[in-house]
């Protein structure tokens, strides 16, 4: 099979067995296997289909014709400073997030909202769908698109319809946290992110852009410009 098919397909299974998995095939699948097993399950198809995704990019490779090119060093300030935002929310997405499977879910949607939460309330899925945002300004190539995109595509979608569905699983609670918080990111509202989220997310941006250095060989966030 060409690497560039196997890839779109690997993505179609990705994204798919995604939604099929928290939407439709959920309830059955509980009541078969239990919570636990339904996690487990999960969990596999994820992974799975993640690896064969992320074996068939590699397959295909760096090359290709890049849509955009030739913008210096702009597309990697703008991104540097992307990566940051993506990676305080997805440090503050970990404190109280209603969205997570918890039995305080109810509990911590009617406390309110509070730190990265103040942007979005889906600051987990933004941070996803910023990366791949930032990869396809990076490197405009069909496997990026490709990847990326479903990335991209998985994360807000996904989001809209984790409303929808616990909107019917946590009733008022989850509607009331609806009524106070906003699927947008709401930039302005940055400041009020927590120290917590700015410390984890200054970790984790730091790493990650370091790791690039050693994943893929190029140099990614400051890294590109320090050292």
């Amino acid at each position: 099979m060409d690497p560039l098919v196997s890839l779109v397909a690997a993505s179609l299974a990705f994204v798919g067995t995604h939604f099929a998995l928290s939407h439709p095939l959920r309830a059955p699948l509980v009541g078969v296997l239990g919570e636990n097993g339904f996690r487990g399950v999960y969990s596999l198809v994820a992974l799975g289909t993640f690896v064969w995704a992320v074996t068939a990019f590699r397959a295909v490779g760096p090359g290709g014709a890049m849509l955009w090119n030739g913008m210096g060093e702009i597309p990697w300030i703008i991104a540097t400073l992307v990566m940051l935002l993506a990676s305080v929310l997805l440090a503050g997405s970990f404190v109280r997030n209603p969205a997570l499977p918890d039995p305080r879910a109810a509990r911590h949607a009617e406390a309110g909202p509070h730190g990265v939460f103040h942007i979005t309330r889906h600051p987990m899925m933004w941070s996803f769908a910023l990366w791949a945002a930032m990869h396809i300004l990076l490197s405009p190539t069909p496997r990026q698109f490709v990847l990326a995109g479903a990335v991209c595509f998985l994360a807000l979608v996904g989001a809209h319809m984790q409303d929808r569905k616990k909107e019917q699983l946590m009733g008022a609670a989850w509607e009331g946290w609806e009524a106070q918080t906003s699927y947008w990111p709401r930039l302005g509202r940055i400041g009020k992110a927590g120290a917590a989220a700015w410390i984890g997310g200054l970790v984790i941006w730091l790493g990650a852009t370091y790791g690039h250095i050693h994943a893929n060989g190029v140099p990614a966030g400051i890294w590109r410009w320090v050292g």
